[in-house]
């Protein structure tokens, strides 16, 4: 290996090790569910985006069994090779009919579907006005675009119109948000949005991964939630948090712009489609989440109460409805210390510390699911209860 190059990695890791700490991927056991074992010990786990409980739902896990039975582990090919199977094209059906779209397009991630977005659609004439929180797929599918960048301060609509009116001489404009913010758990103004764009003759991007399946009646995310279905030109999303927990992304939209990246959107092109075992548990999870709204009533009840719970303990907690749940430990190794605490006490959460967030925006950051219990949710706020010992020592 080449000596110079490993010095230099060798002395940022040493700094980053002395400053923000390295991170250590924590093995756990069992299927991702309410709970997860470490080390032998089962811990209420409030660290995943199973939303719905879907992941390890008995019908959708049968479903993925039965595809690899019938049709393997993977296709070893791209869409645009053999790789299609049925799955696939009733997936996108599926997909496009849950958001409200005409057509829409699988990706093997959202980062992917993130990814190859913006160049298939934009051109160098182009411009995009994306929201400074959004999530790091969309930031680096804009660096990958030829079209003009610009970043608008997250939430504030009056620096956005500032921004659109800048680029006026921009052939398209293209306002790019997350329609729920991963970091906060806050939901993007769509209305507002909506309403710039349409006055500007924008378009609007929005990407609903934290939001398809957990918002809205029906649970076709933040449009729905706010009643402006069929307003958003672009949305994108992942089937790997509230539907089915696996794996795989899509972008959907009219019919012209899912043909146009069926066309030219190069992740899509030029890597292996998702695996028909994953696409049938997708499936299977979606027809379940549009069929039982109880899911989503259960899931905003359980946020409700922790929310309420974790205020009444005298805790720091950002206001919101989403099942992302903000706990605020602001301030050197706090966050980390506390869940390490947490976790002594039988609850699994992550503390969110810089460069993830901003110094002095260190927190816990907890998922609630509907498939928690009304005990498992007790002993969590337990646990949060006896750690304020923590807090007292600091």
């Amino acid at each position: 290996m080449n000596a110079t190059l490993l010095a230099r990695l060798r002395k940022e890791l040493d700094h980053r090790r002395a400053t923000t700490g390295l991170r250590r991927d924590l093995v756990v056991s069992g299927a991702q569910g309410p709970t997860l074992k470490v080390d032998g010990k089962t811990l209420v786990n409030l660290a995943s985006n199973d939303y719905l409980g879907l992941a390890g739902a008995p019908e959708v896990v049968e479903s993925a069994r039965r595809a690899l039975r019938d049709t393997g582990l993977g296709v070893a090919a791209g869409r645009v090779l053999s790789g299609t199977r049925a799955a696939h094209a009733q997936l996108e059906a599926e997909i496009a009919e849950l958001v409200g779209t005409e057509d829409a397009i699988l990706y093997t991630s959202c980062y992917d579907a993130n990814l190859g977005v913006f160049d298939a659609l934009l051109g160098p004439t182009d411009a995009v006005v994306s929201d400074a929180l959004n999530h790091a797929s969309l930031i680096d599918g804009i660096r990958l675009a030829r079209a003009r960048r610009h970043v608008f301060a997250h939430a504030d609509l009056d620096d956005l119109e500032r921004r659109l009116i800048g680029c006026a001489d921009a052939r398209h404009r293209l306002i790019v948000t997350d329609g729920v913010f991963s970091m906060d758990g806050d939901l993007a103004a769509l209305p507002r949005l909506y309403e710039l764009a349409r006055r500007h003759d924008a378009a609007l991007m929005v990407d609903d991964s934290h939001a398809t399946g957990v918002l809205g009646t029906t649970g076709a995310g933040t449009s729905e939630h706010f009643r402006i279905d069929g307003r958003v030109d672009v949305l994108t999303g992942t089937l790997g948090k509230a539907l089915g927990g696996a794996a795989g992304g899509f972008a959907a939209g009219p019919r012209e712009v899912v043909e146009t990246l069926r066309q030219a959107s190069r992740p899509y092109i030029f890597t292996n489609a998702l695996a028909p075992p994953l696409a049938a548990a997708a499936l299977t999870a979606i027809r379940i989440a549009r069929a039982r709204p109880e899911l989503r009533e259960r899931l905003a009840a359980n946020t409700a109460w922790l929310r309420g719970a974790l205020h009444d303990l005298g805790y720091e907690v950002l206001p919101g409805e989403h099942p992302i749940i903000p706990v605020m430990l602001r301030g050197g190794s706090l966050a980390r210390d506390m869940a390490v605490a947490l976790r002594r006490e039988g609850v699994l959460a992550f503390a969110l510390s810089h460069p993830v967030v901003p110094t002095g925006g260190e927190r816990i950051r907890l998922q609630v699911s509907a498939a928690h219990t009304a005990e498992q949710l007790e002993l969590a706020a337990g646990a949060f209860a006896r750690a304020r010992a923590l807090l007292a020592d600091r």
